[in-house]
């Protein structure tokens, strides 16, 4: 019998699946894009808005098996829900044959497969409102509303999904709070990518602290990011200034407070959202990749986030980590299905109880070094360490203490452990703390070391004989061949010191203090000399403006580019230490990869990632090498280059301005992909300032921008302007400065901007890629070129901007550029004059110093 109805039950149990999926695949029907007294939204049925730009039903989230009804985006090749309905009360897939989201009783409400009410709209109505008459419509921006069947439909509404929120802001509603009513939009973040349920994060509008500013908060208390104060273009807060592509509005008057955004193009695609680690991000549909490209973040930085990695959790985004995301020794995950879908925020919990107060062995402390302490630690009055190690022991609520006498003295934690993150050796502001453990959590550990000591100690006699002989070969040997590697780096160091002496050069060395600070491997110079024999004219790549560029074939078959910065290139060693020490901290995949570093005596040698390809300008300005890159091989490099910029001007944790942007610093991998190099220019800038000024101007005679030749001033505008000059140079195939026409203009934007105003941009276009060509995207290309190189940097797109205007369709809705600069126009008799033609010869007070064009 027991065997039958088993049986019997899992028969039944397929048959529910089986109807279940039959069901769920006939959710094909649309009813339009209206719910009434009549119609009601099922398994099998969605509504549609108007122009089939939203959709609107039930949906499951990643292997979530419960269903939530929500709106996501009906054209887009990715699923991306913008709103969630019931959030708190999802549907069991066993409940969905009978689930209904319909119209009763004037509200729109969400009927579980008990016919219970799960999620209400909970309209007040007026007693003159006949209720039979209600209807909810999606509209085409993404709102559903709830209105009187009898009024229009953009008439006041009676509710609005809008005003309700889940995790997304959408172009065009409000993110504010109403001072009469006080009905505030917040977003909450999901608990993970394939649970909608409410996350520990909320975005919001403070009215308290901060005075109708955004605020980011963990668990609806702690904030731990603000937008700062509205100047009337952007918040001071946010490191982007207003984008050409959309319409900001900020509003703070007696009834309201509220934040907006609209596009200038309609058919672009965009949404903000509350992600599920804590960061808010704006987002844009690219059609090019079938996915959504994040162009603002804030905070920048994960670890900045509170409580990221949860109670007990280490964050780390560093670059040689392996992971953002730790536990703290003695610790583990507290749920390993979150954490595999990279959602950290419930933390670490502990392998072994503690054994407060109780019989047997006392816990202990384990030493955590270069830590920033975590959150709410409390001051307690010790004379030394080892008394407040003594507090928090005797204290069952202690579960960790640190102790600086120069800095706070003894701080204790309670409960929870939050917002640790684990710094880097060289960071001053680490700290030691200690993590109580349960004593078995060492004995385990020493044990194992102690009996391997005892197991080892019984064959140490007779081994140790053997050893001693080795080791005296060893040393033998050793000692001979370091003999053997003096003579030769004495040999070299002597040829190269004479030919220092003989040139006047000065010889210098890097200092043990400052290769603590390199986080890349140093690499011997007798090695190099090896590996590129001995710099070869066979193993030359090409020269830089700083140097002969070789290629090193080092132990493994290793390829590497060796850079020899020259003595002549007005590199010192200040600004080799800069690119060693920057780019070592620096990951994307559009900037090159440092893999080491060597200097001795005058040599100063960097060692990157070789690169087939060699540089971009070999390419573009060679006719014969120019048509292996076609027009959608250029525009994929004009968007790679864009990237890097952005992540050095916005996403890196140092915000970096480049300074000697141009073609032959962009190198081009295996498959053509663009990486930026040469940092030996670059400068990072503090926090959140965009621009800084030099006494010495440094950079290439026809990339820099007016303001930086002229008056020293640089900024993340004049990288901007740079990388303006790299999109007209990868459309025409003609340098900016190698540009000449006898009869009108002497460079390159000279000749771009009076094509462009007799209407005649595809003339610039080189002639190799006529065939290959999008007409619209290259039209697309040279406007947005030619907004980069405006005279007035407030006139120039910031990155984030051109990312977007690279990704849009719609190239009618980009802004009209105005006039370059360094444009040289034609006068009357047959002269020239320019309006901001800069010379190397003292337009101003600054050190300029031009580097040599030339390949790699």
């Amino acid at each position: 019998m027991s065997s039958l109805f088993i049986l019997l039950f899992v028969l039944f149990f397929f048959s529910i699946l089986s109807n279940f999926h039959l069901a769920k695949s006939q959710r094909s029907s649309v009813i339009g894009d209206t719910i009434d007294t009549n119609k009601y939204v099922s398994i099998a049925s969605t509504i549609v808005s108007s122009n089939g730009n939203f959709e609107m039903g039930f949906f499951t989230a990643g292997n979530n098996s419960n269903y939530y009804i929500g709106i996501w985006y009906k054209k887009l090749s990715k699923q991306t829900v913008i709103w969630v309905a019931n959030r708190e009360t999802p549907i069991s897939i066993y409940e969905m044959d009978f689930a209904q989201f319909k119209i009763s009783d004037g509200n729109l409400v969400l009927l579980n497969g008990t016919r219970q009410i799960i999620w209400s709209t909970n309209i007040t109505f007026a007693s003159n409102l006949n209720k039979s008459q209600v209807v909810a419509t999606l509209l085409d921006d993404g709102n559903l509303v709830v209105r009187d069947g009898d009024s229009n439909v953009s008439a006041n509404h009676l509710w609005r999904s809008f005003d309700h929120p889940s995790h997304t802001f959408m172009p065009g509603s409000k993110f504010g709070y109403n001072k009469r009513t006080g009905m505030k939009q917040v977003l909450t973040s999901w608990k993970n990518a394939n649970d909608p349920s409410p996350g520990p994060f909320t975005h919001e509008v403070d009215m308290e602290k901060y005075a109708g500013q955004g605020v980011i908060k963990w668990n609806h208390s702690v904030i731990y990011w603000n937008s700062g104060p509205w100047t009337g273009n952007n918040f001071t807060g946010v490191p982007y200034q207003p984008n050409p592509m959309f319409n900001y509005t900020y509003v703070n008057n007696d009834d309201e407070v509220y934040f907006r955004y609209d596009f200038f193009n309609p058919s672009l695609i965009s949404n903000f959202i509350m992600d599920v680690n804590g960061q808010t991000k704006q987002l844009l549909w690219m059609d090019s990749i079938q996915d959504w490209n994040v162009f603002y973040t804030d905070p920048k930085q994960v670890c900045d986030v509170f409580g990221y990695c949860g109670a007990f959790g280490t964050c780390n985004d560093q670059v040689n980590a392996s992971s953002t995301c730790g536990c703290l020794v003695g610790f583990k995950p507290k749920f390993e299905k979150d954490w595999k879908l990279n959602s950290f925020s419930s933390g670490c919990t502990r392998r072994t109880s503690l054994n407060c107060g109780d019989a047997g062995e006392k816990d202990k402390f384990w030493m955590h070094k270069n830590m920033r302490l975590p959150a709410n630690g409390e001051s307690v009055r010790a004379e030394n360490e080892v008394k407040c190690e003594s507090l928090c022991l005797e204290n069952c609520d202690c579960v960790g203490y640190a102790y600086d006498i120069g800095k706070y003295g003894c701080l204790i934690w309670k409960g929870e452990m939050l917002n640790l993150e684990q710094l880097s050796q060289d960071n001053v502001n680490g700290s030691t703390i200690y993590v109580r453990l349960a004593a078995s959590e060492f004995s385990t550990n020493q044990d194992a070391n102690q009996n391997q000591t005892s197991n080892k100690l019984k064959v140490a006699i007779p081994i140790g004989v053997i050893a001693a002989l080795l080791f005296l070969s060893c040393f033998a040997f050793i000692y001979y061949r370091k003999r053997r590697s003096s003579k030769v780096k004495e040999s070299a160091t002597k040829s190269i010191r004479q030919n220092a002496e003989g040139e006047g050069m000065e010889l210098i060395d890097i200092q043990d203090d400052d290769k603590g600070n390199i986080d890349v491997p140093f690499f011997s110079f007798e090695s190099i000399l090896v590996a590129t024999d001995d710099f070869s004219e066979q193993n030359k790549l090409g020269q830089g403006g700083f140097g002969p560029v070789y290629k090193g074939i080092f132990p493994g078959g290793r390829e590497i580019a060796v850079k020899r910065l020259s003595s002549l290139s007005g590199q010192g060693i200040n600004e080799f230490k800069n690119e060693v020490m920057l780019i070592a901290r620096l990951q994307h995949r559009n900037l090159v990869r440092l893999l080491g570093y060597c200097i001795q005596s005058n040599e100063k040698i960097l060692l990157y990632e070789y690169m087939a390809n060699k540089s971009l300008d070999t390419f573009i300005f060679d006719r014969r090498r120019g048509v292996i890159l076609d027009w959608r091989k250029r525009f994929e490099i004009i968007e790679g280059i864009a990237k890097g910029l952005l992540y050095l001007h916005h996403d890196s944790r140092l915000r970096i301005i480049h300074r000697d942007l141009k073609t032959s610093n962009i190198l081009l991998d295996e498959e053509l992909n663009p990486k930026i190099s040469d940092f030996g220019l670059a400068r990072v800038v503090e926090g959140k300032i965009t621009q800084a000024n030099t006494n010495k101007v440094v950079g290439t005679y026809g990339y820099m921008a007016p303001e930086y030749a002229i008056d020293g001033l640089f900024s993340i505008k004049s990288d901007v302007f740079s990388f303006g000059i790299v999109i007209l140079e990868i459309i025409s195939g003609r340098r900016n400065t190698g540009f000449f026409h006898q009869e009108e203009e002497s460079n390159l934007l000279g000749h771009a901007w009076r094509l462009w105003t007799e209407d005649r941009a595809m003339d610039l276009v080189d002639q190799s890629l006529h065939e290959s060509c999008n007409k619209e995207e290259a039209i697309k290309c040279l406007n947005i070129g030619l907004l980069c190189v405006q005279e007035d940097p407030k006139d120039r797109p910031n990155t984030s901007s051109i990312i977007m205007m690279l990704g849009s369709e719609n190239i009618v809705s980009l802004p009209r550029p105005n006039q370059p600069a360094f444009m040289t126009r034609k006068c009357g008799g047959g002269n020239t004059s320019s309006s901001s033609n800069v010379k190397s010869d003292g337009v101003s007070n600054n050190q300029l110093t031009v580097t040599i064009e030339m390949g790699r």
